[in-house]
């Protein structure tokens, strides 16, 4: 007689585990890091004050009238927000029925769009354009204000106004430490202090492997109370410039082509009130819940000459 088993018997229960695995990366390092601020207008401006140079020969005579200067006139920059939405929709059934892993659908749904939608904002933030007016608005992104850029001699700098972009015209080349040391010092020279590399995963790589060692000294620390396995350090997570750290940050958004010096206390992630992640619902026009994920922000380049970039990079 046959032994009865699985296969033929019929009531056996599904074994579905009421846990949902998400493999695609949520981390959005650049638009994390800036700080957020509410606006007014659809158009966002700010001011930037510089001090006049400064001079090593303030000596005067003794009993003579002031030399009367005034300072530095400020300078208005601007930009424009942008709209970006997520929409989706659930069906009336789906809402109802018993589901793994999530109880109501169309929370689930919302959290994985406004998850999405971050995801495209810290992208967009390394997209080398300009703002515009015209519909769709467009927001200026960060290499529109960015003036300190280590570049090849074929390529322009941009006005830093958010107005123009580089053309990035120059031949391809190699990331190299004397690029990331130049691009500091320029920053540097203009008042800023970088505290973040950013880097896309390709960029990553090839920054560790400059100088094997040069740039940072890794020590492992052992005691004969608590020996451990040998490791191979083949990683620099920070970086000791002459004009102070940066701490290496990996963003999966990034490009090939550009790493940028951001300075985190000059750049932030402005929004009209109540407009960032806010959920919009669609009046149904049919058997099913329908909504959209909203933001409509800008970036707030606060000081442009904080930050720096390498670009025209042939890294793949």
């Amino acid at each position: 007689m046959a032994t009865w088993t699985t296969s033929s018997a019929v009531g056996e229960r599904e074994s579905l585990a009421d846990v949902i695995a998400r493999i695609d990366p949520a981390d959005t390092p650049v638009f994390s890091n800036a700080k957020k601020e509410t606006t007014k207008a659809v158009f966002h401006e700010w001011q930037v004050q510089e001090l006049t140079a400064a001079s090593d020969t303030n000596y005067v005579n003794e009993g003579s009238d002031w030399s009367y200067v005034n300072p530095t006139a400020t300078t208005r920059l601007g930009n424009y927000h942008q709209i970006s939405a997520q929409a989706a929709q659930v069906s009336g059934t789906l809402e109802v029925v018993d589901k793994a892993g999530r109880d109501r659908e169309t929370a689930y749904v919302k959290i994985q769009k406004s998850l999405e939608q971050r995801r495209d904002i810290d992208k967009s933030l390394f997209k080398n354009e300009a703002r515009s007016s015209s519909d769709p608005r467009k927001a200026g992104k960060l290499l529109s204000y960015i003036t300190n850029m280590s570049l090849i001699s074929a390529s322009t700098t941009p006005a830093g106004t958010g107005a123009d972009v580089s053309d990035m015209a120059g031949t391809n080349a190699a990331l190299t430490i004397a690029k990331v040391d130049a691009a500091m010092k320029a920053a540097y020279d203009d008042g800023g202090s970088p505290s973040m590399l950013v880097v896309n995963p390709a960029n990553k790589v090839a920054f560790s492997d400059l100088s094997s060692g040069g740039a940072v000294t890794n020590q492992l620390h052992m005691t004969a109370n608590a020996p451990r396995d040998a490791i191979i350090v083949g990683s620099v997570s920070m970086y000791l410039t002459d004009f102070g750290t940066l701490n290496v940050v990996i963003d999966r958004q990034a490009t090939n082509t550009e790493v940028m010096l951001l300075d985190k206390d000059y750049y932030s992630i402005g929004h009209l009130p109540g407009r960032m992640f806010s959920v919009s619902d669609v009046a149904a026009t049919g058997d099913a819940i329908k909504f959209a994920i909203v933001s409509e922000w800008t970036l707030i380049m606060k000081a442009p000459k904080a930050h720096a970039a390498v670009v025209d990079l042939s890294t793949t």
